[in-house]
């Protein structure tokens, strides 16, 4: 959706549509599909820009981290930004982001876009270690069951090999401490 920046300087805009976010815009493998995008919310005037809040409503399936079940979380996420018209930016310059940049998104000309904004704040609450639940057991590292639904039987008290020079340093040391 397009918002015309001047039209919102006369009067208050309200905004509501449904966006359907291709999973390609996501540089995440954990998030398997996301439901179309509720977006509502309202742009007013406030020098010296516009205040834009809206809630967004959707359902995102993730893979968990530890066993690899999909699980749907439901996600309602606010957004409050200001829109500032007329800066010059300069996307190839890389700079270092302020507190004050926080919450402020830039255009250019007379249209502001909804759909970059949507984009981002779903790319926002993803996130960067999906769990099913917090004590997720994961999988065993012998067999590959999932743990969540009840102990494999392999035996993990078997060391590594190659791990056996860190124990036979580590029991030494142990002997050391214990001798003084």
């Amino acid at each position: 959706m397009q918002i015309w920046l001047e039209q919102v300087r006369e009067e208050p805009l309200a905004w509501k549509e449904q966006q359907v976010v291709a999973l390609s815009e996501f540089d995440s493998p954990d998030l398997v599909a996301l439901s179309p995008v509720d977006c509502s919310g309202r742009m007013v005037f406030a020098e010296p820009g516009f205040l834009f809040t809206g809630e967004l409503s959707y359902e995102q399936t993730l893979a968990c981290t530890r066993c690899l079940t999909q699980f749907v979380e439901k996600m309602e996420p606010a957004i409050e930004l200001l829109v500032l018209q007329g800066k010059e930016l300069v996307e190839d310059e890389e700079r270092e982001l302020g507190a004050r940049d926080l919450g402020v998104w830039q255009v250019e000309g007379d249209k502001f876009r909804t759909e970059p904004v949507v984009v981002e704040q779903v790319q926002l609450n993803i996130p960067m270690k999906p769990l099913c639940r917090e004590d997720c057991r994961g999988l065993c590292p012998t067999c590959g069951a999932d743990l969540n639904a009840g102990d494999c039987g392999c035996d993990r008290g078997v060391v590594d090999p190659r791990w056996s020079g860190l124990a036979a340093l580590r029991a030494q040391l142990g002997k050391a401490e214990g001798g003084s």
